[in-house]
């Protein structure tokens, strides 16, 4: 099954992913769910700025940015089951954007090097513009240290879809050879807690089996 861009079938609560995250759109599609990609138009860097100049912590940031995302998709389609999304990348204070150029991404691997950060992905449910459930989860990660060349070759051969990712890197590929160890859900490594998501959706009546 693969995620659409059109509504469910009467049959089923209509199930939106406020989200242009091609990688969740995939998680949901390979667990069965049919979801319609709807992405949020909306601007997150004056709410995350906000926030992180009120010293708000990182899993209060994703958990804001995704309920956002959610709620502008929710008033356009106040009868469906509307999922939003979100993930910060935390390491030493410092909360990290996704990088917007390849000049960038090296500069965010290079500073990630050698050290551990976390990666904190939230997900909010809602219908009717009330939030319904929400989940907020953590991954610690340790990137070994790398040099100036191995840097540059891993951004060769990953090409421009380390700009989809905050830490210019996707763990579920290429992206393994930058790390020692993980620690936490693999979901939520990878920008979505799905095992809790499709429990509450199996709750709500949102059923593949």
């Amino acid at each position: 099954m693969t995620a659409t861009e059109t509504p469910l079938s009467d049959a089923s609560p209509s199930l939106i992913l406020a989200s242009g995250s091609r990688t969740r759109a995939k998680m949901l599609a390979d667990a069965g769910l049919h979801v319609r990609v709807q992405p949020a138009a909306v601007d997150e860097t004056p709410v995350k700025d906000g926030l992180l100049g009120e010293g708000a912590p990182p899993r209060d940031i994703a958990d804001s940015l995704a309920e956002l995302k959610a709620r502008n998709i929710s008033a356009l389609y106040p009868e469906a089951l509307v999922i939003g999304a979100d993930q910060v990348l935390a390491v030493d204070g410092t909360v990290m954007s996704k990088s917007a150029s390849r000049g960038d991404a090296a500069e965010q691997l290079a500073s990630l090097a050698g050290r551990t950060h976390r990666l904190v992905s939230a997900v909010v449910l809602m219908r009717g513009y009330q939030v319904l459930w929400r989940f907020v989860d953590t991954a610690t990660l340790a990137m070994r240290p790398l040099d100036a060349s191995e840097i540059d070759t891993y951004l060769d051969r990953a090409g421009d879809a380390v700009l989809d990712s905050v830490g210019a890197y996707q763990l579920e590929g290429l992206g393994a050879q930058l790390f020692d160890r993980v620690s936490g859900d693999f979901f939520t490594i990878l920008g979505l807690p799905l095992l809790p998501l499709l429990a509450q959706l199996r709750l709500m009546g949102v059923r593949v089996l």
